[in-house]
């Protein structure tokens, strides 16, 4: 089996979920909270990029989330939808199924550029003090939004799901489940690929000795740049996508709470383990849903779990391990010419 063979299985995979939605074998209920799960993978993915792998503390994580979600969210009611505040549609609604990834991309940008303003002054910061500048970030991004009135200010913005339905009316398929499965992929694909690259192995020395990677030439502000930019522009993409699941987004959504949520996914996994991230989104994403018929009691009953873990395997789930550390044979799957690494 070569490389190719798990990018098929995870197209047959998809085909089959997709199936499902469109031939409605599934609940909806069941098939949104799928979509919230490949939410989370993407935001515990990419944060582990900055907190796994480069080692350094950001908690700001929603605030670019926000970015991305309310940049796509206007670009397509501005292009796709007729409303009073942005007057006529720019284009046909229609359009909306073929123009909708170029949006989210351009959600993504603007959250990486978001990135990159965090990541200049960070250049000489670590631990603590990167931490208490991603937090002002998420704290001015909500605040700003909230007065921006355009926008809905802290009321919130709306009309995404006049763009979906758009979408369908064209071409009958679930198209938001559609690329939050294809933008779950790619995340995964493009941070395996990127910490398996030099840069990647330039952050991972950045992450055991900052000091001793300078001496070996590593460019490490650079390094952070490229780590900071990949990671919340990938934040952003989530955003976008979260936005056009629900069809409203409100600034309190994307506070430090949220941040913390992705925070716990990454450690729950295991610092700098793509295979953690992903195992610790799903779980704990279907562990919050299960006890939501607890409603403020499950706040107690789901941190006591975390803390358990925390006692009895602190590294995580994961640890710094892959699932191709546990199980050896699994590396044929990503191996260029079909042999074990």
């Amino acid at each position: 089996m070569g490389r190719f063979t798990s990018l098929i299985l995870y197209g047959f995979f998809c085909v089959v979920v997709v199936a499902a939605a469109q031939g409605r074998w599934v609940n909806p209920y069941i098939l949104q909270i799928a979509m919230f799960v490949g939410i989370n993978v993407i935001l515990s993915a990419s944060l582990n990029l900055v907190n796994g792998y480069m080692g350094e503390f950001s908690v700001g994580h929603a605030g670019f989330m926000a970015v991305g979600a309310y940049v796509t969210s206007v670009l397509n009611v501005w292009l796709f939808s007729t409303t009073k505040v942005f007057g006529p549609a720019v284009l046909d609604p229609s359009t909306a199924v073929y123009l909708f990834p170029a949006t989210l991309l351009l959600g993504g940008i603007g959250a990486a550029l978001a990135g990159l303003l965090v990541a200049i002054p960070s250049f000489r910061t670590r631990g603590d003090y990167l931490a208490i500048i991603t937090l002002a970030v998420n704290y001015i991004v909500k605040s700003s939004i909230e007065n921006m009135q355009v926008i809905g200010g802290a009321r919130g913005f709306m009309g995404m799901s006049g763009i979906v339905n758009a979408m369908h009316e064209a071409v009958n398929l679930p198209w938001i489940l559609i690329w939050v499965l294809v933008c779950v992929g790619f995340t995964v694909w493009v941070i395996h690929r990127f910490v398996n690259s030099t840069y990647g192995k330039g952050i991972v020395a950045i992450r055991d000795d900052e000091i001793a990677a300078e001496i070996m030439s590593v460019n490490t502000p650079r390094m952070k740049m490229i780590a900071f930019m990949l990671s919340s522009g990938l934040a952003g993409v989530a955003g976008g996508l979260f936005a056009h699941i629900l069809g409203y987004i409100n600034p309190g959504t994307f506070t430090i709470m949220k941040s913390t949520e992705v925070l716990v996914m990454v450690y729950l996994g295991g610092m700098g383990s793509l295979s953690g991230s992903v195992l610790s989104a799903v779980s704990l994403t279907l562990v919050l849903e299960f006890f939501r018929p607890l409603q403020v009691a499950k706040w107690v009953v789901v941190p006591l779990l975390l803390i358990l873990l925390m006692l009895f395997r602190p590294e995580g789930i994961m640890g710094h391990r892959e699932f191709t550390d546990i199980f050896p044979r699994l590396r044929r799957l990503f191996s260029p010419k079909g042999k074990e690494e």
